[in-house]
């Protein structure tokens, strides 16, 4: 066999048979155009094999008893990626039962994980570990920044925002200033529609002006009759002045609006008493959980977050507290609409005067929008401590909750049957028992106190829990809700309000105020 190779190349190379001195007819002839595609294959699936052996010998160096039987074996039967999967999920598995070792030194990142590994050369087993340990330090950390996040965010809800704080302070000064601002609310022409019971009477407790104002208001315009509304607003010594002038230099057109301070009020000794007692009562148990809270290892999950919300200080507010006391407030009115300061009316609500309660004590939307039987967080279970035998023997755990701040009240009905004295008899039942049936606030022992005088309404009346957590009312409830309320910590006028839904209690801010514009009122 001769090989011919070309002088100017590798273009052509010729191999033939020499035999008795003649060429062979059998001479074959390869191309170039042949040979440089294979060389370059076989420059690209080299280097890769010789990697790839290189791995095998180093992964299989302490599974296999041979090396060369070991690369043999996974060459040929092609199940290193079994084996190597095997192996880690035992180690996984091994790391999921056992023990961390806290003496470690910890790894705070992956860089320092995978260094850690290639310079102490450890196997698998030590990876599953050493991952687990730093998992188990990272989730310990973002929990105990939810934690701190969720904190922060209750205070912050506590507190009263420099603008509000400011148009008090200017609201006060024009009072001192000002006649018009300590002209008679009523106007002496009305005053005889205070007590009469052919007029709407709507009845708000609140030391807030801006969202009284903002009530009235929303209240006032989507009314079709707002010559029927009476608003009588009841608020503390401190806020009298700063919300008398606002309601006297800001009339409301049509509607009628009456200011009055707890310290006009002339109780009884007895009535005193029991304020006195209720309110101590409530400090109590206030007091409780809150040491409670303080004592445990806290952690961010559904019960601690609601005693972050029981323990909110409008727990104690005693304009809160103030509700069980309608009646005695307003001796000579037999029907009222109860608004809390947090609401905002979107549609006309005359209608509920006409409602018919069929001999109960409160309307109140029990059902949820959303087609479930209670509104979220709504439970009875929510509210009161059933492994108390007292509760547990008392209550259904899943009894579904009313809604506070839009309610129809009967004051007549009320005082027939004796739901402040109800009310007064549990909270000392409360207190005899360790003050542990319930959480703090005034809605338990008032679902106690109206046990059976509840009058359902239709769910679109009332739509609350705008200031929790997440808010997820779909666009078209809120729209259609006659009554959205911002119940929860994130109420509108703070900064910590949802953006979302702040926008619909925005819109009722008088941001031409002079008052407001000072203050620099969000709006």
């Amino acid at each position: 066999m001769k090989f011919y190779i070309s002088t100017t190349g590798i273009k052509r190379l010729t191999i033939s048979s020499a035999g008795a001195g003649k060429a062979s007819p059998a001479t074959r002839r390869i191309s170039g155009r042949t040979v440089l595609p294979l060389v370059l294959v076989l420059a690209l699936i080299l280097p890769f094999l010789f990697v790839r052996t290189a791995f095998i010998v180093l992964e299989s160096a302490t599974a296999c008893s041979s090396t060369l039987d070991c690369i043999g074996w996974r060459f040929f039967s092609g199940s290193d990626e079994s084996m190597l999967r095997e192996e880690l999920t035992r180690a996984l598995l091994e790391a999921k039962d056992g023990k961390v070792d806290n003496n470690e030194e910890e790894i705070e990142s992956f860089n320092q994980l995978v260094q850690e590994m290639t310079l102490k050369q450890q196997d698998v087993k030590a990876f599953a570990f050493k991952t687990k340990a730093m998992l188990s330090r990272m989730e310990h950390k973002v929990q105990s920044a939810r934690q701190r996040e969720s904190i922060y965010w209750h205070l912050a809800s506590h507190g009263v925002p420099k603008s509000l704080h400011c148009l008090c302070l200017k609201l006060a000064e024009e009072y001192a200033v000002n006649a018009m601002a300590r002209s008679r609310l009523p106007p002496p022409e009305y005053v005889s529609r205070l007590s009469d019971p052919s007029f709407h009477h709507l009845v708000l407790l609140t030391d807030n002006v801006l969202a009284a104002s903002v009530v009235i208001s929303s209240t006032v315009e989507k009314s079709a009759n707002p010559e029927n509304l009476i608003f009588h607003i009841v608020t503390d010594k401190k806020t009298y002045t700063p919300m008398h002038a606002w309601f006297a230099l800001h009339s409301i057109q049509s509607a009628v609006v009456e200011v009055k301070g707890l310290h006009q009020y002339e109780w009884s000794q007895e009535v005193n008493v029991a304020v006195k007692e209720m309110l101590e009562i409530h400090r109590l148990i206030w007091g409780q959980y809150y040491k409670k809270l303080k004592e445990e290892d806290f952690e961010y999950d559904g019960e601690h977050k609601r005693f972050l919300e029981a323990l909110s200080p409008s727990c104690l507010s005693l304009m809160n507290l103030l509700r069980i006391y309608i009646p005695e407030l307003f001796p000579d009115l037999n029907k009222i609409v109860f608004l809390d300061d947090d609401i905002v009316v979107q549609h006309d609500i005359s209608s509920l005067w006409e409602l018919d309660l069929n001999g109960n004590v409160v309307g109140a939307v029990v059902n949820s929008w959303d087609g479930d039987n209670c509104c979220p967080g709504r439970k009875y279970k929510d509210y009161f401590n059933f492994s108390h035998p007292i509760i547990s023997s008392n209550f259904d755990h899943n009894r579904c909750a009313w809604l506070y701040g839009m309610n129809v009240f009967d004051l007549e009905a009320w005082r027939q049957a004796n739901i402040t004295e109800t009310y007064h008899h549990w909270l000392k039942l409360s207190q005899e028992s360790g003050l542990t049936l319930w959480r703090p606030g005034i809605i338990p022992p008032a679902l106690i106190a109206f046990e059976g005088h509840v009058h359902h309404i239709e769910p679109l009346w009332h739509v609350a829990g705008l200031g929790s957590r997440s808010p997820e009312v779909p666009r078209d409830i809120l729209e259609a809700a006659s009554v959205i309320h911002f119940s929860g910590p994130a109420k509108p006028w703070l900064e910590i309000g949802f953006p979302e839904v702040r926008v619909l209690w925005n819109k009722h801010v008088n941001s031409s105020n002079k008052f407001v514009r000072k203050c620099r009122i969000m709006g």
